[in-house]
């Protein structure tokens, strides 16, 4: 064991990767639907293996912290920017001041405890669940006029209120937005039923026709049939059958036919006349299919009708001839024939395929079809994002960089030197970069493999560095504090859920789903999102989540700089 300690005392990059691998392991164990997750398992591991009196140089964390920040800005930026605009502003307000509710409440707690700078800043850490802030307060304590002594300690106070306050504000936000928020907008009854009062007026009807409700499935799917004379197509041209499923809201497309005569295959023309014993390919979404496969005959399974490429492609929304259209309007255009919708992603969220959903800039559409009808959808809507492994490491390093430099300009409170910081720097040039992509997507292409690591990794990293620097002293930090802070916390988690939602019922007068949706998003909580979802049985409430989110991970981490402005 002292061979052990020794080593690890030496090589403290190997402490770090043990912390990672250990914290990743503990936080991905489940009881029932909690779990610690990966950042707070990763920082009590961190304490525990910083027992040893581990040295870590302090430019390992920061370099992880500014990977990490770049990473949030850049996956926000486009709907960031997105909320500025007119019909995006409610949300943005909205997300405003739940953030401003989330700085204050945990503020004015501290100030009524006597807690100290880095105690306040860990109880806004976790209590909001937003783990950068202890990287972006402790790079402001550093710029304020105080002993090495005095700074050390407020830092590493951090780490310890975290954690205690990190458990309720996961699984209590969960809790209290998916259950105690219905009951506040007038029972969860009542908001499934306005759900679905919602989902009709955009299209979805029936709930089996909800995409969201098939992901288990391969949402776009190729059929192979063989006509009957009983069959709806017997005796119609390819165009008049497509037009007849269309008539009855299922979008379907004849893309392959064996003719009866002479077991050809052949690629369909709009004038065609389907005949008995022809065999017909039609794709569409499978929820269509399902519905008409009775009208069309009896499916069939032929591998050479069925054994044909076909593109699956995701696609930028940038042109605006697709921008603010409805699904259902893009479906009706030219380009789109033989081009079904297979999802869409707003910000890394999956957002609900309805017919009335719209289509906004940077928007992520995944399409399918063969390639000449792809070549061709992919002009009108906006940019093919070709899959590679291959990060724009020009874009990423010049935007650190930039970021870095702008927030290292300081400006004096009250004689107090201050700034964004690097980090704070990182995050808005991140935003900044974020935004740039969407609008031209051909460069600073990150895939998302790479941006998981830059944010997961990026971030865990950063809290090992903490854990295992804060190890000494984080048990006297705890005993210092004790149990009180828990509650502290539960009050510091739930005042601005619930002062949240009662602003969005009363005063913004969002939709149910939106209330639910957008007071998760602004306190950047993934978690709860997926709670909600699951308890009131639709997927709308994703569509007030990716503004608010993206204000929320902005302010929030600000928050790290203005609670040491305040409590100093």
């Amino acid at each position: 064991m002292n061979w052990l300690h020794h080593t690890f005392q030496e090589y403290p990059e190997l402490a770090v990767f043990l912390t990672l691998a250990a914290g990743y392991f503990i936080g991905s164990i489940r009881i029932g639907k909690f779990s610690l997750g990966s950042v707070t398992g990763v920082l009590l591991m961190g304490v525990l293996v910083g027992q040893m009196d581990i040295q870590v140089s302090a430019n390992v964390k920061s370099v992880f912290f500014l990977m990490f920040l770049f990473a949030v800005g850049y996956a926000v930026g486009p709907q960031f920017f997105r909320g500025l605009k007119k019909d995006g502003l409610p949300q943005v307000l909205f997300a405003v001041l739940m953030c401003v509710v989330c700085l204050i409440a945990p503020w004015l707690l501290s100030i009524l405890m006597g807690y100290n700078v880095g105690q306040a800043a860990g109880l806004i850490a976790g209590s909001q669940t937003i783990s950068a802030v202890m990287g972006v307060a402790a790079d402001t304590i550093n710029q304020v006029n105080l002993s090495p002594d005095q700074k050390q300690l407020m830092i590493n106070a951090m780490p310890v209120c975290y954690a205690v306050t990190y458990i309720f504000g996961t699984a209590g936000s969960a809790w209290l937005l998916s259950s105690v928020a219905p009951m506040m907008l007038g029972g969860i009854d009542k908001v499934r039923a306005a759900c679905k009062e919602l989902e009709k007026t955009m299209g979805a009807g029936d709930p089996s026709q909800d995409p969201g409700m098939r992901s288990a499935f391969i949402s776009v799917t190729f059929r192979a049939y063989l006509i009957s004379e009983k069959s709806i197509a017997a005796g119609k041209s390819v165009k008049q059958l497509e037009d007849e499923l269309m008539g009855r809201e299922h979008r379907l497309f004849v893309e392959r036919i064996r003719q009866a005569a002479d077991k050809k295959i052949m690629d369909p023309t709009p004038e065609y006349v389907i005949k008995a014993g022809d065999e017909i390919v039609l794709s569409g979404r499978r929820e269509f299919i399902l519905g008409e496969e009775e009208n069309i005959g009896k499916e069939i399974i032929d591998v050479d009708l069925l054994n044909f490429p076909v593109e699956n492609v995701m696609v930028f929304v940038i042109n605006k001839e697709a921008i603010g259209k409805t699904i259902r309007e893009l479906r009706t255009m030219d380009y789109m024939h033989g081009i079904p919708v297979q999802s869409i992603r707003r910000a890394g969220i999956a957002m609900p395929v309805y017919p009335e959903a719209v289509l906004e800039r940077g928007d992520n559409i995944q399409l399918v079809g063969y390639k000449r009808d792809m070549d061709r959808a992919v002009a009108h809507i906006g940019y093919a994002d070709i899959p590679t492994d291959k990060t724009d490491m020009i874009f990423v390093g010049l935007g650190i960089v930039l970021g870095g430099l702008i927030g290292a300009m300081s400006i004096r409170v009250g004689g107090v030197p201050l700034s964004l910081s690097t980090s704070g720097g990182a995050l808005i040039m991140g935003l900044v970069f974020g935004w740039l992509r969407s609008r031209h997507p051909a460069f600073g292409r990150i895939p998302e493999p790479a941006l998981w690591v830059m944010n997961n990794v990026g971030l865990n990293t950063f809290i090992a560095v903490v854990g295992i620097t804060a190890g000494p002293s984080f048990v006297a930090g705890f005993k210092e504090v004790g149990w009180g802070l828990f509650l502290v916390g539960i009050a510091a988690t739930s005042i601005p859920l619930i002062v949240g939602v009662l602003m969005a019922k009363y005063i913004f007068k969002f939709h149910p789903a939106l209330i639910l949706g957008c007071t998760a998003g602004a306190r950047t909580t993934t978690a709860a999102l997926s709670a909600i979802q699951d308890e009131v049985q639709s997927n709308l409430p994703s569509l007030g989540y990716t503004i608010t989110y993206a204000v929320g991970n902005t302010l929030l981490i600000i928050w790290g700089v203005v609670i040491v402005i305040l409590m100093t």
